[in-house]
């Protein structure tokens, strides 16, 4: 075997160890980021099912449709106008965080507003 012989092999094998080291690496990295993405969604998803505010499973697409077409928004535009003093208003239920309304099916935000907004009656006669 020759000198040449010998360093073209010696090239060729460290060239594919080489190859296969990088893309290794590259997958092992690529991964890593892939499973912080999913830990993230998974974090996400889990956050919303803790707040009973954006639980909407037994809410139907006609009644979300509703409470779009009545304007409810979750945060109120207006200071003194929010669903917590709404003459509408249900109050949470022991170990809730929302309320409902009387208007629409869902949850809703004691700071929310919608467009059907009626000030508490406070005459207590």
């Amino acid at each position: 075997m020759t000198k040449e012989t010998y360093c073209r092999r010696s090239f060729i094998t460290q060239a594919i160890s080489s190859a296969v080291a990088v893309t290794g690496a590259a997958v092992f990295i690529s991964s890593c980021g892939e499973k912080k993405e999913e830990n993230k969604n998974k974090q996400e998803i889990a956050g919303s099912k803790t707040d009973d505010c954006e639980d909407f499973s037994g809410v139907t697409e006609k009644d979300l449709d509703a409470r779009k077409k009545l304007g409810y928004v979750k945060s109120s535009p207006i200071q003194d106008s929010k669903c917590g003093n709404c003459q509408l208003w249900l109050p949470p239920k022991e170990g809730k965080n929302c309320g409902n309304c009387q208007l629409f099916k869902g949850p809703v935000y004691t700071g929310a507003y919608c467009t059907y907004w009626v000030p508490q009656n406070t005459d207590n006669g």
